[in-house]
């Protein structure tokens, strides 16, 4: 199978060109296996770029557990990944995903990437619970870079009332008026990670909700990224998500 390597502010997916159809019954052994990181190529997730009948492509992402989601980085990758493919050749671009049809825009390494809107914030405790394309967990810190994300967004991800469906769990601490520093423990690798697309939307809108901001800009471990939106009442709408997609390499590997 020939692969590629992509990655978006650290969060890193194996990339497979499907539209021939070869791999579209690749087993969740075989997803688990290649996104290892120490028997395997390594990655967050695993991602097939499909054709589409009303879409440029399709984005078809599986977790490194093998379960399917939307991810956000793994879709500003994907539109980085189609675009060198020559899928679409201008810098504008739709693609379907599990949760509907997306738009993107690439320049250069940077990819935009629309979200779907978002409806209602809803809340546990002092903290919020939201779908950006998967669902979220936000809940606001101080001192982040000394936060134990693992124990904490493990404790949350299998509380009772998650530890059924799952939840990504994103803990933000405010660095300015203007930018926030997000860090993220995901289900389906079910550890933190350098950067989760949907989670610094997520948690970006937690934000945006109380200040009269459009956008702002978010620190992960792996890099920066934007997010902008525009607030209609209790919901979000016209939500983007920009930042860093970047190719690290191409290889061939054995599916056994």
């Amino acid at each position: 199978m020939e692969f590629y390597k992509y990655q978006g502010t650290g969060n890193d997916f194996v990339m497979i060109d499907n539209r021939s159809g070869e791999w579209n019954n690749i087993s969740t052994e075989n997803i688990q296996k290649l996104c290892d990181r120490r028997f395997g190529i390594g990655a967050d997730g695993l991602i097939k770029i499909n054709t589409a009948v009303n879409a440029d492509f399709e984005v078809d992402y599986y977790n490194s557990d093998g379960s399917k989601s939307f991810c956000g980085n793994g879709a500003r990758c994907s539109v980085a990944f189609a675009h060198f493919l020559s899928i679409f050749k201008e810098n504008k671009t739709v693609f379907v995903a599990i949760d509907g049809l997306h738009e993107a825009e690439i320049n250069d390494e940077i990819v935009k990437l629309k979200m779907g809107d978002v409806e209602t914030i809803h809340r546990d405790g002092d903290d919020s619970v939201l779908d950006t394309g998967s669902p979220h967990y936000v809940k606001y810190v101080e001192d982040i870079s000394d936060f134990n994300v693992f124990a904490e967004g493990n404790s949350i991800r299998n509380s009772d009332d998650y530890k059924e469906k799952g939840i990504n769990v994103n803990f933000v601490e405010n660095i300015s008026d203007d930018e926030i520093f997000v860090r993220t423990y995901e289900r389906g690798v079910e550890d933190e990670t350098y950067s989760c697309g949907t989670g610094v939307t997520a948690s970006a809108l937690t934000f945006l909700e109380k200040s009269n901001l459009t956008s702002i800009k978010v620190k992960t471990l792996g890099g920066d990224l934007k997010v902008y939106a525009e607030k209609k009442g209790d919901s979000f709408q016209n939500i983007w998500l920009e930042g860093p997609a970047m190719q690290v390499f191409k290889g061939n590997i054995d599916i056994l």
